[in-house]
Order: C-alpha cells, then sequence, then structure tokens
C-alpha cells in the first residue's frame, strides 16, 4: 500500500469513527476526530477527486457536530466552505450525491433553528435526487427520510411524516441499518405524543430506546427527553422529573446543546407542576442562554415563557395581586412567539396574561386578550386546552355570568375525560387529572358558594362525582402477557429478598437498593402501556344512586380552599351540610393516626398505653364534633357509605364514637362505589399466609376451622406465582403477610411472600380479581391521594382492576388485635353477613387497636 493510499485510509477510519461518536451524541470526541482527518488531509499535498470528496465529507460532519457544540452558524459556516470545494470536483454522481449531503445537513441546521419550511421545502428538492443516487446500503435516503419526518411532525402533516418514518424502518430493516431503525421509532414516538396516545408514544419510546443503547448509547438520552415531555401531558412530574435527571448528565457531558437546553426547559415544566418554583426559574434562564448563544431564538423565546410562568404560576397559587409588569411581560414574550409562528406557546403565554389581568379586576383587558388567543389545533396538548376553559370560566365569574362558567367547566371536564380515555395504565389515569384540577375546583366552588335546599345539594353532589376519583369509573381489561415486564418484576422479588437477608447478615446493600430502584423505574415505563385499562363507564347520576343506597345514607365531604361541607344523600332526598375548616380536620386526622400507630404494640407498659388511648379518645371526640355531630339528625343509626375528601381517606372512621359499630364502608366516589356494589360471591374461599408474621395473626390455617373447603396458602407454598394463581377467579382471599405502603409509587406497595414481594402492580392485572379481599396487614388500606382526588394504593389497585370490596388497615395494628379482630370478622361473613356488618361488629370490641376499614362496595 503507497503511503497516500495508507493516509487517505486513515482519514476514512477517523471519520467513521467521528460519525460514530457523533451518532452517540459524543460530539466532542467527533470534533477532535474530525479535526485530526483534516490535518491528515492538508499535509497529503493531494487535490485528486478522491482526497477532495474526502475533505467535503469530513468538513460536513465537522460542521454538524461544531453545531450541536457551539452555534449553528458555526454549522452553517461549516456547510458553506464544503460547499464551495464541490467546484473542485468534476460533474458527475459523486459530486451530485455530496451536493445532496451538504443541501440535506443544512436543511437540517434549519430545523434546528426554527425555520421549519425552508428545511421541508430542501428536502423535499434532494430526495429524488438521492433515490436516483441511492447505494446499496440505503443509509443515505433512509436518513433523509427520518429527518424530514421529523420536519413534518413539527409542522403538523402527521401523515407525512409518518409515511416517511414508516418507509426508513423498512430501509433500515432491509440493509440492516439499527441506528436508523431506533431512531425512526422515535420519531413514531414524538407523533403519537402529538396526537395524545401517550401510551402509544411511550411504547415507541421504550422501543427506540432498547435499539439505541447499543447501536447508539448517546441518543437515549434524547428519548428520554421525549418521554419526559409525553409524561408532563399525562401529568406525572415526578416521573419525568426522573427522567430528565437522567438524561441531563449525559446531555451535559456530551455537550449536546441543543438537546441540553430543551431538556432544561421540559425540567422547569416538570419542577412548576410539583410547585418547584424557583428551581423552574433557575432552569429556564439556564436554557434561555443556551438558545440564545446557538442563535436559536423560537427556542429562546420558548425559554423566556417558561420563565415567565413559573412566576405566574407562583403568583396565582400564592393568591397574591400580580404586579403590573407580569401580564405586560407575558403579553410582550406571545407577540414575538407569534412572530416566529409558534401558535400553542402564543397562547400559552396569553392565557397566562388573561388570569393575571382577571386577578387584577382587569376584566375588560383580559377579555381583549383572551379574544387574541390562537384556537387550540387537533396536535394541541390537554393541558393548553384546559387552560383555555379555565380563563373562559374565570373571565365568566369575573362578569358575573356564572352558568357560562359552569358550562366552560362542564366542557373542560368532558374534553379532559375524552383525553383519559386514551391514557392507557393506571397511573396515567390517575396523572391526567391534574389538567383539570384547577377547573373542577372553580366550578365545585361556584356551586358549593350557592347551593341551598335540596336541588342545590343534588347539584354539588353532581359536580364532585365529575370531578373525584375517575380513575375508579374504567373497566379492566384482560392482562396483557409481557415478558419483559415478568422478567423485571421476578427480579425486583429476588433483590428485594436480596436486601433483606443481607440487612440481617450485616452486609452492604446500597448496590442492591440501586439497582431495585432502576428495575422498578423500569417496570413503571413498561406498566404505562402493558397494563392498559378498557373504557370508562357513566359517571354516576344523584338519581342512580340515590335508588341503589336503599336504607343507606351516603355521606359525601366536599373539601374547598379551607371549607369543609357534606352532602348526606337519603331516602332520595340531598342535603347540604357545612362543618367547619377543613385544616383543623385534617390536623386532627394525622394526630389521631400517630396515636393509633403509637397504640398498636401487643404489650405496651399499661401506664403508656392509658396515654395514648386517652390521647386517641379526645381526638376521635373531636373528630366526631367536626364531621358527624351536625349530621346526627340527617344520618341516625343507618348503615353510612362515606366518600372522603384528601387527607379524611386516611382516618380510622370506626373510631368515632357515633360509627362505633355501625356498619359503614369508604369509596373513593359514589360512582365507584356504584360500580362495586352488584352481588358478590363469596366463594371459593383462599387463605394465604406469608412468611415471619409472628403470633397466631400468622397462623391462617385457623380459619379453616371457618371455612372448611378454603384453599390454604401458607409456608413454602405461598410464593408470589401461587398466591396470584390461588387469588384469580376467587370469591374471598384472606391475604396476612408483612406489607409496605409506598405513597411515591403506589403501585409498587407490597405484600411480603416466601420468595419477595407480591406488588399491588401484579395484583391489579388479575384477569378475574377476587370478590372480597381481607388485608391482615398495616396500612395497606392507605392511598397516596393525587389530584382529583385520585386515591392509589395496595387496596386501591385491587378496587380498580374489580375487587367489589377489600378490608384493610389504615394504621399500624398489633399482632393479637389482628388475629383477633380477622377471626370476629371471618366468624361473621361466614355466618352470611355483609363486610360492612361483620367488620363492625368485629371491631367495635376495640376500635382504636382494630383500626380496619371496609372499601368498596362493603
Amino acid at each position: 500500500m503507497s503511503p497516500h493510499t495508507a493516509r487517505l485510509s486513515a482519514v476514512l477510519a477517523l471519520q467513521r469513527r467521528a460519525n460514530n461518536a457523533a451518532a452517540s451524541a459524543h460530539n466532542v470526541e467527533a470534533i477532535g476526530l474530525l479535526r485530526k482527518a483534516l490535518r491528515l488531509i492538508e499535509t497529503s499535498g493531494r487535490d485528486t477527486a478522491e482526497w477532495v470528496a474526502a475533505r467535503i465529507r469530513v468538513r460536513i460532519s465537522l460542521a454538524l457536530a461544531t453545531s450541536e457544540v457551539g452555534s449553528t452558524a458555526d454549522g452553517f459556516r461549516g456547510l458553506k466552505r464544503a460547499r464551495a470545494e464541490l467546484e473542485l470536483l468534476p460533474e458527475g454522481r459523486l459530486r451530485r450525491e455530496l451536493d445532496a449531503v451538504i443541501t440535506g445537513q443544512r436543511a437540517l441546521l434549519l430545523f434546528r433553528v426554527g425555520r421549519a419550511s425552508e428545511s421541508v421545502a430542501l428536502f423535499d428538492a434532494i430526495i429524488p435526487a438521492l433515490e436516483n443516487l441511492q447505494h446499496d446500503d440505503g443509509l443515505l435516503l433512509a436518513r433523509t427520510l427520518t429527518n424530514r419526518a421529523q420536519i413534518h411532525a413539527e409542522t403538523g402533516a402527521l401523515d407525512a411524516a409518518a409515511q416517511d418514518f414508516h418507509r426508513a424502518i423498512r430501509l433500515a430493516a432491509e440493509h440492516r441499518l439499527t441506528r436508523i431503525e431506533g431512531k425512526a421509532r422515535h420519531g413514531l414516538g414524538d407523533l403519537a405524543q402529538l396526537t395524545g396516545d401517550i401510551p402509544g408514544a411511550l411504547r415507541h419510546y421504550d422501543e427506540a430506546a432498547r435499539i439505541l443503547e447499543k447501536a447508539a448509547p448517546g441518543w437515549v438520552a434524547r428519548v428520554r427527553l421525549d418521554q419526559a415531555r409525553a409524561l408532563l401531558v399525562a401529568g406525572l412530574a415526578t416521573e419525568a422529573g426522573r427522567h430528565l435527571d437522567e438524561a441531563l448528565p449525559d446531555l451535559r457531558r456530551n455537550r449536546v446543546i441543543q438537546d441540553l437546553a430543551e431538556a432544561e426547559v421540559a425540567r422547569a415544566a416538570a419542577a412548576l407542576l410539583e410547585g418547584q418554583f424557583d428551581a423552574a426559574r433557575r432552569l429556564a434562564v439556564s436554557a434561555r442562554r443556551r438558545f440564545l448563544r446557538r442563535g436559536n431564538l423560537p427556542w429562546a423565546e420558548v425559554a423566556a415563557l417558561a420563565r415567565l410562568r413559573a412566576d405566574a404560576t407562583e403568583v396565582l397559587e400564592g393568591g397574591r395581586r400580580p404586579p403590573a409588569r407580569l401580564p405586560l411581560a407575558l403579553v410582550e414574550v406571545s407577540q414575538r412567539l407569534a412572530e416566529l409562528g409558534l401558535r400553542d406557546e402564543t397562547a400559552a403565554a396569553r392565557l397566562l396574561a388573561v388570569r393575571l389581568r382577571l386577578r387584577r379586576g382587569e376584566s375588560d383587558d383580559a377579555k381583549a386578550l383572551l379574544d387574541s388567543v390562537p384556537k387550540p389545533r387537533r396536535t394541541s396538548p390537554v393541558d393548553h386546552r384546559m387552560l383555555l376553559r379555565l380563563c373562559r370560566a374565570e373571565l365568566a365569574v369575573a362578569t358575573g355570568n356564572r352558568r357560562a362558567a359552569l358550562a366552560q367547566a362542564r366542557a373542560g371536564l368532558a374534553e379532559l375525560g375524552r383525553a383519559r380515555d386514551r391514557m392507557g395504565g393506571l397511573d396515567l389515569l390517575c396523572g391526567t387529572a391534574v389538567h383539570g384540577q384547577e377547573l373542577g375546583t372553580l366550578a365545585v366552588g361556584l356551586v358549593l358558594e350557592s347551593a341551598s335546599g335540596q336541588d342545590g345539594a343534588r347539584r354539588l353532589f353532581a359536580w364532585q362525582e365529575r370531578t373525584r376519583a375517575q380513575v375508579y369509573r374504567y373497566e379492566p381489561m384482560p392482562a396483557i402477557d409481557d415478558p419483559v415486564l415478568a422478567k423485571y418484576l421476578a427480579e425486583m422479588r429476588h433483590v428485594q429478598r436480596s436486601v433483606q437477608q443481607n440487612r440481617l447478615a450485616g452486609k452492604p446493600v446500597t448496590a442492591l437498593e440501586n439497582r431495585y430502584a432502576w428495575l422498578q423505574r423500569e417496570a413503571s415505563r413498561l406498566g404505562w402501556y402493558t397494563s392498559q385499562w378498557g373504557r370508562p363507564r357513566p359517571v354516576a347520576s344523584p338519581e342512580q344512586v340515590a335508588t341503589e343506597l336503599g336504607e343507606r345514607v351516603m355521606v359525601s365531604f366536599v373539601g374547598h380552599a379551607d371549607t369543609l361541607a357534606a352532602v348526606v344523600v337519603r331516602d332520595g332526598r340531598f342535603a347540604l351540610v357545612r362543618l367547619g375548616p377543613l385544616g383543623d380536620a385534617v390536623e386532627i386526622t394525622h394526630q389521631l393516626r400517630a396515636d393509633l400507630d403509637a397504640l398498636a404494640p401487643d404489650h405496651l407498659p399499661a401506664p403508656l398505653a392509658a396515654a395514648v388511648l386517652s390521647s386517641a379518645r379526645r381526638r376521635a371526640d373531636r373528630l366526631n364534633d367536626v364531621l358527624l355531630e351536625p349530621l346526627g339528625h340527617l344520618i341516625g343509626d343507618r348503615e353510612l357509605v362515606i366518600i372522603p375528601t384528601g387527607a379524611l381517606h386516611a382516618l380510622p372512621w370506626g373510631a368515632l364514637p357515633s360509627l362505633r359499630g355501625r356498619p359503614l364502608s369508604l369509596a373513593p366516589s359514589a360512582t365507584a362505589w356504584l360500580g362495586a356494589a352488584s352481588a358478590a360471591q363469596p366463594e371459593p374461599v383462599v387463605l394465604v399466609g406469608g412468611p415471619g408474621v409472628p403470633g397466631a395473626v400468622g397462623e391462617v390455617g385457623n380459619l379453616t376451622s371457618v371455612y372448611p373447603t378454603a384453599h390454604l396458602v401458607d409456608g413454602e407454598k405461598a410464593t408470589s406465582g401461587a398466591v396470584l394463581e390461588a387469588l384469580d377467579g376467587s370469591g374471598l382471599a384472606h391475604l396476612v403477610a408483612h406489607g409496605a405502603h409506598e405513597p411515591a409509587n403506589a403501585l409498587f406497595s407490597r405484600l411480603e411472600l416466601v420468595d419477595g414481594p407480591l406488588f399491588a402492580h401484579e395484583a391489579a392485572r388479575l384477569p378475574n380479581p377476587p370478590d372480597r379481599v381481607v388485608l391482615a396487614a398495616c396500612e395497606l388500606a392507605l392511598s397516596h391521594i393525587r389530584p382529583g382526588e385520585e386515591a392509589l394504593g395496595f387496596a386501591g389497585a385491587l378496587l380498580a382492576s374489580g375487587c367489589r370490596t377489600v378490608v384493610g388497615a389504615v394504621a399500624r395494628v398489633g399482632d393479637h388485635a389482628s388475629a383477633e379482630a380477622m377471626t370476629d370478622l371471618h366468624t361473621r361473613l361466614a355466618a352470611g353477613r355483609s363486610p360492612a356488618v361483620a367488620l363492625a361488629e368485629a371491631t367495635a370490641v376495640d376500635p382504636f387497636r382494630r383500626p380496619f376499614l371496609c372499601l368498596g362496595a362493603g
């Protein structure tokens, strides 16, 4: 091999390495390799077509890499130099091909700085040429189709984008272009997100990430960025923030400036949903600086809006009078956004300004500004649509038109419901409620303020049902077998068990805990689209609920601002009772639960037990006075169905004097209660005993005297697989095991079994869940309350999956107290009593040490 040939081979090798580095977002490394290649070319002293072509290709790659870590102006200059060198090549196929490559890369840069229409026009011009020039590997055409598809998606040409992505995937499969396939599937995720198919988007993103982890690992951070955006649409701010926190270090390390700045804007949005205003401002300011350095004015204005959104939201949530400068700044940024053609962002800026002007009492200015807001498009995100409805409703309130305000709220919640219908898994169904929270709160507040008499109480009841616990309306779908999800859950079981064993042995557990956290995140991702819920049932009407109640009485609590009220439904009539400050009831509830936790141990010293019990009784008396005494004339001594609000979901209701020994059941909404109220089948019976439960409570075999034909799963047989198999299709299931409620991720609340934890995530996927479940484990009736009164936990997941009744504790329970309560409960259930009646009689003996609740039908 001659020295020149060897040098050219070295140049080509450096370029291949650089292109691989750039494809994995390692642009700094790529720049170093490309500059080394240029030096080799410049010292070669050759100007043949072969060497000129090599120099042009290196300059093209260098232009793109420098545009990623510096400014796009550097990229455009680099492409201009590459095009100038085309004149050194003779006319022919090679020159036409390189001309098309330069044009395609220029189109890509134009897209990156917000000039999408110019970019599409360039791609349209070169793709026919590439089809004629196409080599056997198909790489250039597939890459160009993928790039054009992204721009079609950005400009709303969704059908054209889908055609390009699918064609690129076919070329990638034909020529084994793994990296292109991953990026095209990433693009399909973006398309699904634009059309509101969030589960579909998350599925495409996961497929893309799995492909790219090996083919282009640096690109995975970009996938995580778009996953986070999809999660923000679904209202899952914590989960979105976690995705972005994983992606940001990679983006910083690889100096992918555009994507880094976009990720900071998304992270600011997640921080804002979680009320972290300072963090949101800091991230938005950082992103804007990066965009300005790149010369990307459209994205710089988006970042400016993110900064102002943090200021506006903090003022609105704080109830303060907004300063005059804030709506003015939003109007100014909206004008710049409009000039740049950013329709949805323009609308968001003006709508925030509308809300601020209304808070300042400037109704006329607010109305004029609202009239200038662009109408939503098919691809406008649901949170933008809800903000528009909220502004219209607030303007109607400000101008004294309450009927129009309620009409906007009704239409907005219906629109949100249609978006929720496409959401899939329980987490997504719950999270979406955050976008309608303010709209629902406004409507309930309007109705509560003016409600009087039976008609007012009935209207308030109906509005509550529109706004609370919508997740329980959905019919569970048959479980979708997903081997990857099953693998993750199985490993989580093994890791959790290893953590426990290592702790007992005094060995380190940090690595295992980190692995468990990673597996939980991955299982959550898969659960968003492999555990989809079915079609929604209608919201229950007041008349349906009144008819189904029969002789029972329903008490539906209403919390609005710091006001607590209750709608009482009895004998077909509705009554509204105003109760007093909500904050006081919540605080005493927390104190009472703390007392019950302290009282739980079996062998508490008598003086301490007496002191704690005295405190618990005083607090129960106070709650009774606040919550039930004003309702006494309405509820009488009848069986109750209670629909709590907020923290009252965790109240040990049976400890209140008026409810001691009274049958009662709790449900997250009247609609959920109605869906669970059909007759249950108590057979067959399953008795499950987990490991390490001391005392009589762990001896589930004793209950075979109550249920002689029961299926007993205990000892070494009590594995997660065996328990799930036994639960499927059972009528009554009694589960004795250590348990843990996970407030941060309720679907991973768990029961500890022989081979590790059984997760709520798995129990919610049973094709034929038990009609009735008794959880003889501490705190597994607890729920994490999300916006919209969406209550999720182990018990909540069972109810959402189709269980009609779940009995569980909302506080710690001693072993002996639990064992005695369970024996009393099952003796009565076996005698034919309903769960609500049986539990009331079983807990009346010692309600402070038996804090069990009957959830669901009762």
